[in-house]
């Protein structure tokens, strides 16, 4: 027992037992409904690494006392896949519940490789449960996904890492012998990232590290252990988050030399390639946008040519894309202006349209008044005509306003040419 993991020592075997995600397994929450019911749907769990998606399926396989086989969309394909179906069948007789199948990191598999699930899914053949750290609904095919929940988790809280962390000194067989005092948890917690597995790791690393009779955890420890530590630390992907961060904070301080070291640490550490490809598209809208807007048509054009091409040639696009967007003018106008839109819609809720822009199909509609007076904009010199198109309530209203870059300096002369006073730029 020695050699095993801290983290697969504590692993929980009840949903007693299990720390975190309260919304879904809690008293009278939805997924522990379920599961006392029995009635077991096929579903997704999404959510960040080390929130307890794996051992969430072992354990319902063990309440409801399921046959339960595992595969990993890392390296199987899909004659694993209908193996794993022809066992399923095998085991199916009388009226005894049907195994489950749990898919890790489903959003890994091919179009193809998911569409092997389908029959067996919607037969009854397997009760799929699949785990994926990506939104299923980019990830996962339409046809699986009509057949599934999706059940999302979250990342742990202060105070739920503050509850693994007192479950660990107490009752893990090597912690509790030890004497261990935490005077500091800020820097465990902080560099754990709400990552079950992650805070268990850098406990084990630290009390590892330490050889006296007394271990003493402070802040300054933890990160002392962690740095002398990192290849550990890091060996079974657990920086995938910090990396994807660094990787995007880098293009968005236009730093090309950053940039692609991070991109080159997710291509060796085995990342997929569509969810770099993914975040850069994110990255060309957010960060840079209208001021250079093909920065959003070549991301897009990386995302498709990356799909067609595959690795090791894809690292090559990447690295263009990477360092074009790191390189480019930025600015965050769009993703501003939609946050502030998207706000002024909740507070000021469901607002008349003005009635000379509302569509006027029928006789009915245009003697109310529906489309009475509006302008036709390429009917006047310029394709302008100065009219409102805001609800009345909102009239003057700027939500989008142009940065002092080259692109979006031409669009704020050519608002202010048409808009004069109307709009303050």
């Amino acid at each position: 027992m020695i050699n095993i993991p801290l983290a697969e020592r504590l692993r929980p075997k009840t949903l007693d037992d299990y720390v975190g995600q309260q919304h879904l397994v809690g008293e009278n929450a939805i997924l522990r409904k379920v599961i006392e019911t029995g009635k077991l749907p096929s579903f997704i769990l999404w959510g960040p690494p080390g929130v307890g998606k794996t051992t969430l399926a072992k354990i319902i396989a063990n309440k409801l006392e399921r046959p339960f086989q595992t595969l990993s969309a890392i390296n199987a394909g899909v004659k694993d896949i209908r193996e794993a179906i022809a066992e399923a069948k095998k085991k199916q007789f009388f009226s005894r519940p049907n195994p489950i199948l749990f898919i890790d990191e489903i959003h890994r598999f091919s179009k193809s490789q998911q569409d092997s699930l389908l029959g067996a899914v919607e037969q009854g053949v397997i009760t799929l449960i699949g785990a994926t750290t990506e939104n299923p609904s980019f990830e996962v095919i339409s046809a699986l996904l009509s057949r599934c929940q999706v059940y999302v988790l979250n990342a742990l809280n202060k105070e739920e890492l503050e509850e693994l962390l007192q479950l660990a000194l107490a009752k893990d067989e090597q912690l509790r012998d030890l004497d261990i005092e935490i005077k500091e948890k800020e820097a465990l917690f902080r560099h754990s990232g709400g990552d079950a597995r992650k805070l268990l790791n850098i406990l084990e690393i630290v009390v590892n590290a330490e050889t006296g009779d007394k271990i003493i955890i402070d802040d300054k420890t933890v990160t002392e252990r962690l740095q002398k530590n990192i290849a550990l630390y890091d060996k079974n992907g657990e920086l995938h988050y910090d990396i994807i961060s660094a990787f995007i904070k880098s293009i968005r301080g236009s730093d090309p030399n950053a940039a692609v070291y991070w991109l080159a640490r997710m291509l060796e550490g085995g990342e997929d390639i569509k969810f770099i490809a993914r975040r850069l598209v994110i990255s060309a809208a957010e960060d840079i946008g209208l001021a250079n807007p093909n920065a959003l048509l070549l991301a897009n054009n990386c995302f498709q040519s990356i799909n067609v091409i595959g690795m090791p040639e894809a690292r090559i696009v990447l690295s263009q894309c990477t360092i074009y967007l790191a390189t480019s003018p930025k600015s965050n106008s769009a993703y501003e202006a939609i946050n502030d839109a998207q706000r002024l819609v909740r507070e000021t809720g469901n607002l008349s349209v003005p009635l000379h822009i509302r569509n006027a199909p029928t006789k009915l509609m245009k003697s109310l008044g529906y489309g009475k007076d509006y302008k036709y904009a390429h009917g006047f010199e310029g394709n302008f005509k100065k009219q409102d198109y805001l609800p009345d309530e909102l009239k003057g209203k700027e939500i989008y306003a142009p940065q002092k870059n080259g692109s979006e300096e031409v669009i704020r002369k050519r608002l202010q040419a048409w808009w004069k006073d109307h709009y303050k730029y």
